[in-house]
């Protein structure tokens, strides 16, 4: 009781030394909570707002994956998916096409794109669009359309070209689906298409409605076709026909093929602006691109955006060799949203396709996230310093201002270590309800602060605020014991046990 009443006491008689004890604890707590808050919660905030910016895994044809890891060309996995289709097309800061501008040989099924929704991880994947890369005559007139027969293909495709005059010749074309609804076998239903990668894309008009023959131009594309919002354009193929069958691009029996101008009308809906090579492109309905290039039912590539775990030595070691895994390993890894781990569980479902996760998009994440988690850290730290700073200050000076209060009990029997042990108790009370009040202004503060960057809340686990509490009391302890150890000669263990 007489312990309590002198705690009591010390707070009445030093208020405002006590308050700024409790205010310094408050600030680093508050500091400390919404640092570790954000700092344990930055990972999914990350990853969902670097998903904004395009896709982080491409899949592709298992033939074509091998070609471009062999010359090391066309790699779409090894660039950002917002200027990926740059390294498919290449096309020159005229709009014109350049010379690697070859049409793709390898396809998958666009009906089986559908099943990247039945993966373990699903419901990470948030968006994906699959694409047909091909290229067209665009703005032509004339009879180009129809049939243009001839053992030599280059002869028939020059013949057919000169019946129509174009005005952009070898342009990018990107079959794809803008906001298409998949009902799943599950019974549920999904939207999936490029309204959701291009996030970034400045559009002047609207996105393309899929199953139709609308289309949205690049810029520096309508730019050099002369057309806006609401024109029509003409895009023709030259497509070869086996002499024998008609399979896409097939070659008859005889071993002789023909060719045949496609032509496709298009209404421009949108022109948008992508910062890089696809401004000279055209964006339109899948259908529409597989009836131009008589490719029915066929993609070359698959942008997926996945909502991903940043890469560690365990997904890395996975990346070059899942085979190379342990059992315990192996279950860690699949059941882990890595990129790696994604890519895995789309080839099972995908047959004869290779996912790969967009390099850059993954190694950013991972830097971003440790770049980041660093300076929060560090600024815990430098925040628990200070306290520790202040709050040893100020015990110098309240035990300095005390010296009489102290002679006086120690003059009646008390001995060193119980004077000591009545101010430990003293600042340790006053450290509590600082320290209870910062954790909740941190809370509050690590909220403002996922809303302003990120847009959203910050999940508080409960691991924080009793990682903060056990830092905090550290800090003071340490802090209270080196300054009575300053002013009364006492050791650590004299203070603690008594002398």
């Amino acid at each position: 009781m007489f312990f309590l009443k002198m705690i009591s006491r010390s707070f009445s008689r030093q208020f405002k030394r006590r308050l700024l004890i409790a205010v310094t604890v408050c600030l680093s707590a508050t500091v400390s909570v919404a640092m570790l808050g954000v700092v344990f919660d930055v990972g999914d905030k990350l990853n969902a707002e670097l998903s904004t910016y395009g896709s982080n895994i491409v899949v592709q044809p298992k033939s074509d994956a091998v070609v471009s890891d062999l010359y090391n060309t066309g790699d779409s996995a090894g660039s950002a998916s917002g200027s990926s289709s740059g390294s498919d097309r290449g096309s020159t800061s005229d709009g014109s096409a350049a010379a690697d501008s070859a049409d793709p040989t390898a396809f998958l099924k666009e009906s089986d794109a559908q099943k990247i929704k039945t993966i373990f991880w699903a419901f990470n994947i948030t968006n994906f669009a699959p694409e047909l890369n091909i290229h067209a005559d665009a703005g032509c007139v004339g009879s180009g359309a129809g049939s243009a027969g001839s053992a030599g293909t280059a002869g028939a495709s020059g013949a057919a070209a000169s019946a129509a005059k174009c005005k952009a010749t070898n342009v990018p074309i990107v079959g794809t689906w803008f906001a298409k609804t998949l009902h799943m076998d599950s019974g549920e239903s999904t939207v999936a298409g490029m309204n959701g990668m291009r996030s970034w894309w400045k559009i002047n008009g609207t996105w393309p409605k899929d199953d139709s023959e609308q289309a949205m131009v690049g810029s520096a594309l309508a730019a050099k076709l002369g057309v806006n919002v609401g024109d029509s354009v003409t895009l023709d193929k030259t497509i070869a026909v086996g002499a024998d069958d008609n399979t896409n691009g097939g070659t008859g029996k005889t071993g002789k093929s023909s060719t045949e101008r496609n032509r496709v009308k298009v209404k421009i809906v949108g022109i948008f602006d992508s910062g890089d090579s696809d401004n000279s492109a055209i964006y339109m309905p899948s259908i529409a691109a597989q009836t131009l290039a008589n490719l029915p039912n066929s993609i070359d590539k698959i942008e997926v955006k996945a909502l991903t775990t940043p890469d560690n030595d365990l997904a890395r070691k996975a990346s070059k060799n899942p085979n190379a895994l342990t059992q315990d390993e192996w279950e860690t890894w699949y059941c882990t949203a890595y990129p790696s781990s994604i890519a895995y569980q789309i080839e099972e479902v995908l047959p004869g396709a290779v996912a790969k996760q967009v390099r850059q998009v993954a190694a950013l994440q991972g830097d971003v996230l440790n770049k980041t988690q660093a300076v929060m850290v560090l600024m815990t730290v430098l925040s628990l310093v200070a306290a520790a700073i202040a709050v040893a200050n100020l015990m110098a000076a309240s035990i300095g201002e005390r010296g009489s209060e102290l002679a006086l009990l120690k003059a009646i029997g008390a001995t060193d270590g119980a004077v000591s042990r009545l101010m430990l108790a003293e600042t340790a009370v006053i450290s509590l309800v600082g320290a209870i009040a910062g954790a909740l202004l941190g809370s509050g503060v690590a909220q403002i602060v996922g809303h302003v960057v990120f847009g959203s809340g910050i999940t508080m686990r409960p691991m924080v605020f009793v990682l903060v509490f056990v830092l905090l009391a550290v800090t003071v302890l340490v802090a209270s014991l080196s300054s009575i150890r300053a002013i009364l000669g006492l050791r650590p263990a004299e203070v603690l046990h008594g002398r």
